[in-house]
């Protein structure tokens, strides 16, 4: 092992086949946008230089400004909706004692599903005529609140966000679980001594300890958010009226469906600039709020 330590070329070898991957299946892809992003294609005859004039209607395209709201609906519901409930739910399995493995393994599954599963899935639950969700609600008597959940704009955005969250929140739930169950005994015993109630516990010694981990979470959940495509394509694609359209969707669409590659990869490098941008800004009012705390 020191032999390893001291020699940095060995460090090389052992990161060179993940970094390979990583640049074959990502970086090449990413530059390949951004070039393409100027031409005006489709994917068959030759490509011709445009500029930015992908970007100019781009920016004037009302589909994509709806696709850019519905995105921030995404962030929106992750952030202010699914957090808090995903932090209340790791406190409680917190205090459980007994099975501690069981219910982890539990909330988790969904995260081993792949998307389409979860889409299928929820289709089903939303079904207007054999959906669970329209039979549990006409089985009590409130048929009145059964719907075209995925037909109906008012609520097929928010059918898509919550099983969306479904399958996430498991994930979440262990990350954030995992750094609750590290927090050292002795703090909160000492705080139980000089007289702290749980709230306070809570407010002033487990929320501040496991900020890097809701920092992290948070992180994940705008990036998820950001780049929500398969989700929307197996419940909507996108419909009804594009009230479910999102800007990766809006790519895919106008890449692949109308094969205008050139104005998908303009739209590739917005969410890609965009990402970025929300990225930065939730880090810096991260060390914001850590310099502030010190």
């Amino acid at each position: 092992m020191n032999r390893v330590m001291a020699r940095p070329v060995l460090y090389i070898l052992f990161l060179l086949p993940a970094l390979s991957l990583y640049i074959i299946f990502m970086g090449i892809p990413i530059v390949e946008s951004f070039y393409y992003a100027f031409f005006q294609w489709d994917g068959v005859t030759e490509s011709t230089f445009v500029g930015l004039d992908n970007f100019k209607e781009l920016f004037a395209d009302e589909v994509f400004y709806k696709s850019f709201a519905n995105n921030l609906y995404f962030i929106a519901f992750s952030t202010l909706i699914t957090l808090p409930f995903v932090i209340v739910i790791s406190l409680l399995l917190s205090k459980i004692k007994k099975m501690m493995d069981f219910y982890r393994t539990g909330v988790f599954l969904p995260t081993i599903l792949s998307t389409a599963v979860v889409g299928v899935i929820w289709l089903f639950i939303y079904h207007p005529e054999v959906g669970l969700l329209n039979n549990l609600f006409r089985s009590v008597g409130l048929d009145a609140f059964a719907q075209n959940w995925l037909s109906d704009p008012k609520w097929a955005m928010l059918g898509v966000l919550v099983a969306n969250a479904w399958q996430w929140n498991g994930f979440y739930i262990v990350l954030i679980l995992t750094a609750i169950l590290n927090v050292p005994k002795e703090i909160n015993e000492s705080a139980e001594i000089d007289g702290a109630n749980g709230w306070q516990k809570l407010w002033y010694i487990t929320l501040p300890l496991i900020r890097p981990i809701l920092v992290v979470v948070m992180l994940l959940s705008v990036a998820g958010s950001m780049k929500a495509l398969d989700i929307v394509i197996v419940m909507t694609n996108g419909n009804p009226f594009q009230t479910t359209e999102v800007m990766a969707t809006y790519m895919f669409t106008k890449a692949f469906r109308e094969y205008q590659y050139g104005y998908g990869s303009a739209v590739a490098v917005v969410i890609f600039l965009i990402t970025l941008i929300f990225t930065w800004i939730i880090q810096l009012l991260a060390k914001k709020g850590e310099d502030y705390e010190y």
